[in-house]
């Protein structure tokens, strides 16, 4: 597409990273047949000063030495790959600082090698239980039965011969599943990443099994230098500080559960912590659990942070902080924004941790490069107008006077109201017009409830069943994403803040000072038809009286899924007319455009019109919509953008950053978003920029079907129906029923109120493949 070619030719090391897994295969093809025992590898040492240099972040941090911190990328991009796996270890440096350290989680096998597997059950990270099916023992490991299969029942070249790496994250996708062979700090050395960060645990346990796991480092020492090795065993690490060279190597000593007991002194993790000075002479630093340092409280909110990375650094350790996943953010503090949590560790007033070991090195790469020490920019490095989705309707609940305010002062140019009536004729926001899904209604209300197929198949309690005082009565209630999809929001707000009148709103973005407004009108001839409620005059007349309809410098956009609406404000030209075309598309054929036009100047469209991906939840295309509905002169906005990461495709690696980068590489006009603070955070940050040639890193577009061109198509579920192309019975209405008098209670008959419903026979379809797509991925 035009897009690529638009690309800055220093970005193509970013976007094309597919050619880098293909290079892995053949990296993987190498391994020597003695299975990469020492004899047979020549590398140099991890770190040799003839490696280019790391590019100089000039930004002062609260670290021990003043410098960045460091990532460790935990088992390479093992939020993505299996953990360990050669692509995960290839892919970690493509988006993240070029100095970003390669951690390996080392066991031991039969013949005293190590393999790099997330945990000391080798089955929970590999195919070790197909290979031996027969090999599961127990084992006491520092007082714990533990039952699987363990490296060292094995030789190194049988687990090399036999064994493929698996996710040992079973929420994660498990397409990339015995695709990569065991690794080896070996290999990873044969890799030349500049440093390598290994991590010995249970050596006592070995070391009762006749392994020497001190024997193993020292003896590969002559291959390859570990810049970091970490245990949690306090006697292995002061035996190491008397045979490494500590100008090259750091010893970190690792901190488990504060109940948890350290195998070597018998003492429980918290008592060691309150006594750092006893273990300064044998390391450089530690490496704890980061609510060690950021505590969450039991119902997931950050508390203060303790005085940890401070005492530390008093005794010249460095703190190194590990848990940090994009997929896993405990704490409603952070509104489900990765970047939110790495800069609570990096960039506060107090102190800065000196590394994190991460699932994400990217996320934490750009957290460092990009995002610290940005807070008060100011001025779009990127163009497109954040226009919020009920407010900030990802913190509180949506189209309260909390969640407008919320997302006026987060950064949002434009603050929306969907409109609904009341029974009384009362003109309000709400997202939805049937209440039980927004508000308490279902408990107050439940007598209410009836049938109104036009607009649901659903039984509702419909905002014009209720007079606003009852509604306004009603305590509003925060969306929850995914019905049983187990990620709630800011559950203290969730019943918090007012429904307002559209009266109230657009006073309220008047004080406020925004940069304009966006009314939505939805279901205006069932309302006028079988209602007796003028939704468009209700509009009209509230846009006059607080002055909208005049010259200001606030936008008013009116938007909505019927084009009879748009013609009614066809001639108050100070209005941006969007026509909301609610369903996915692949094409808009010129003709149908052209229609478009007749009504609107500039349409909103849903995310998959833009990116298309297919069952496995991988992208694989762009599609020219964008630039199809730019050719005849209409804006583009995209809908809607959510940071949780089970709304983004895997290749956006559970990061929404990347997504805006790549729409906004995709010249859309604006986001619709739940969580404007995100995208004001990324519009404003230098590296979104990809014309900027003094960035560090850039805040890079995906290129859509780079990763499931990597996946073997027998491992994805069965494809989905094509998009549609848009037609013209999506975007043409019939004309506005005049508002009919007396016909509040008159039977729910009419026929579809707008171009977003023409399809309603396949709702159901869809909302099935929908609901099963997310079964089917919880299955991963």
């Amino acid at each position: 597409m035009e897009m690529i070619n638009q690309v800055p030719k220093n970005m193509f090391r970013q976007l094309f990273f597919v050619s880098l897994l293909l290079l892995t295969g053949s990296v993987a093809a190498r391994n020597n047949p003695n299975g990469g025992h020492h004899k047979d590898v020549d590398v140099k040492n991890i770190g040799a000063n003839d490696l280019p240099p790391p590019p100089v972040l000039t930004k002062k941090f609260l670290t021990l030495d003043g410098g960045p911190p460091e990532v460790v990328a935990r088992g390479g991009y093992s939020g993505l790959f299996p953990d360990s796996s050669n692509f995960a270890y290839n892919f970690a440096p493509v988006l993240s600082l070029p100095d970003t350290i390669m951690y390996c989680n080392v066991q031991l096998t039969k013949d005293n090698l190590g393999v790099c597997t997330s945990d000391i059950l080798i089955d929970l990270s590999t195919t070790a239980a197909l290979a031996y099916p027969k090999g599961d023992k127990t084992y006491n490991v520092n007082g714990r039965d533990l039952h699987g299969w363990f490296a060292m029942d094995y030789m190194l070249d049988d687990l090399k011969n036999t064994t493929f790496y698996v996710q040992n994250v079973f929420t994660r996708s498990s397409v990339f599943d015995g695709t990569n062979q065991i690794m080896t700090p070996d290999d990873i050395a044969a890799l030349n990443f500049t440093r390598m960060w290994l991590n010995i645990e249970n050596e006592m346990f070995y070391a009762q099994h006749k392994l020497d796991a001190a024997k193993y480092i020292l003896d590969s020492a002559q291959f390859w230098t570990a810049s970091h090795i970490s245990s949690p065993e306090l006697d292995f690490l002061k035996y190491l500080s008397g045979k490494v060279d500590k100008a090259k190597t750091k010893l970190i000593f690792k901190f488990l559960g504060k109940e948890d007991v350290e195998a070597t002194t018998k003492q429980k993790y918290g008592l060691i912590l309150n006594d750092l000075a006893t273990i300064k002479p044998y390391v450089t630093g530690i490496l704890v659990p980061k609510d060690y340092i950021v505590p969450v409280t039991k119902d997931n909110y950050t508390d203060a942070p303790t005085t940890l990375v401070a005492d530390a650094h008093k005794l010249g350790l460095e703190v190194y902080a590990f848990g940090f996943s994009n997929d896993n953010l405990p704490s409603y503090n952070y509104s489900y924004d990765p970047v939110n949590e790495y800069l609570q560790f990096i960039d506060n007033s107090q102190f800065s941790v000196d590394g994190v070991l991460t699932d994400f090195p990217s996320t934490a790469s750009n957290s460092i490069a990009c995002f610290s020490q940005s807070k008060n920019l100011t001025t779009k490095a990127v163009r497109g107008l954040i226009i919020s989705h009920n407010g900030a309707s990802g913190d509180y609940p949506g189209s309260t006077d909390l969640a407008y305010q919320k997302a006026v002062d987060d950064g949002a140019d434009i603050i929306d109201c969907t409109v609904q009536m009341s029974q009384d004729g009362v003109a309000f926001c709400s997202s939805n017009i049937d209440l039980t899904s927004t508000t308490t209604a279902l408990a107050t209300f439940v007598d209410r409830s009836s049938s109104v197929p036009e607009i649901q198949p659903a039984n509702g309690i419909f905002s014009f069943d209720l007079t606003w005082s009852e509604v306004e009565s009603l305590r509003p209630t925060i969306e929850i994403p995914i019905k049983d999809g187990g990620l709630l929001r800011n559950q203290r707000n969730k019943n918090k803040g007012k429904l307002l009148t559209l009266d109230a709103f657009l006073e309220l973005a008047k004080t406020r000072k925004t940069g304009g407004v966006l009314i939505n009108i939805e279901n205006a001839g069932y309302l006028a038809s079988k209602k007796g409620l003028g939704v468009v005059d209700a509009v009209t007349a509230a846009l006059q009286k607080a002055g909208f309809d005049k010259e200001t410098p606030q936008k008013v956009l009116i938007q909505s899924d019927d084009s009879s609406v748009l013609s009614v404000f066809k001639n108050t030209p100070t209005y941006e007319r969007v026509l909301a075309i609610k369903e996915a598309v692949s094409d808009a054929p010129p003709a149908v455009v052209e229609e478009i036009k007749k009504n609107a100047n500039s349409v909103v469209i849903d995310r998959e019109s833009i990116v298309i991906q297919n069952s496995g939840y991988f992208t694989t295309n762009f599609t020219e919509v964008v630039d199809q509905m730019h050719a005849a002169n209409l804006s583009v906005y995209v809908s809607r953008l959510r940071n949780e990461y089970l709304f983004l495709s895997l290749d956006f690696l559970a990061d929404p950053y990347l997504e805006l980068a790549t729409f906004v590489s995709l010249n859309v006009d604006g986001v619709v978003t739940d969580y404007p603070a995100t995208a004001s955070a990324f519009m404003k940050n230098p590296c979104a920029d990809l014309n900027r040639t003094d960035n560090v890193l850039h805040l890079a577009p995906i290129w859509a079907g780079g990763l499931v061109s990597e996946v073997d198509p027998s491992a994805l579920p069965p494809a989905l129906p094509p998009t549609p192309v848009l037609e013209n019975g999506d975007v043409v209405d019939p004309p506005l029923p005049p508002v009919s008098k007396g016909k509040a209670n008159a039977p729910a008959s009419a026929p579809a109120a707008s171009g977003a419903t023409k399809r309603v026979g396949n709702l159901g379809i869809v909302s099935s493949v929908i609901t099963l797509f997310f079964s089917f991925l919880c299955l991963f």
